[in-house]
């Protein structure tokens, strides 16, 4: 889905935040980058192409102010980086955050997201059990992706059970 600049404008408006070339072009750089992961340098490197005065702290900066407002989620996929993409939420109710997933391909790190959440009736659940009102999860799935399935499986391997 892209955003127009309209779109983000009033999407930093909506959270008190003033409208700044940075901070428009993350989130641009974000949106149209969303299967991507990103780290904070692979956005300075795409932020750097239209505004290459721009430096890596003000990235960093940027994506942290963008976070604490929710705009920006951050993801650990446990690969030793911070990566964000632009939030789930950002572009409908904020009250509720729609949750997405991760499938992580062990054999060549690909990183798909997988939107169908599937946890909210167990969190339901756990909430009538317990009382505890989940405000968010986190779910990443490992294995083998398609390619990596279809390689092993012409070399003659079976993908272990």
């Amino acid at each position: 889905m892209s955003v127009s600049q309209k779109e983000f404008k009033e999407m930093l408006k909506k959270k008190g935040l003033k409208i700044t070339n940075q901070r428009l072009l993350v989130l641009e750089v974000l949106a149209n980058n969303r299967d991507r992961h990103m780290t904070a340098e692979d956005i300075y490197e795409l932020v750097k192409e239209d505004y290459p005065e721009i430096g890596l702290a003000t990235i960093y900066r940027t994506v942290q102010l963008l976070l604490e407002m929710q705009l920006v989620d951050r993801i650990n996929l446990d690969d030793g980086c911070v990566r964000y993409e632009i939030g789930e939420d950002t572009y409908g109710d904020t009250s509720v955050k729609h949750h997405h997933h991760h499938l992580i391909c062990r054999d060549c790190g690909k990183v798909l997201s997988f939107k169908d959440d599937l946890l909210e009736k167990l969190e339901r659940h756990i909430e009538e059990e317990t009382g505890f009102h989940v405000l968010d999860h986190e779910l990443k799935f490992y294995g083998q992706c398609r390619e990596c399935r279809k390689k092993q499986n012409q070399n003659g391997k079976h993908a272990e059970v």
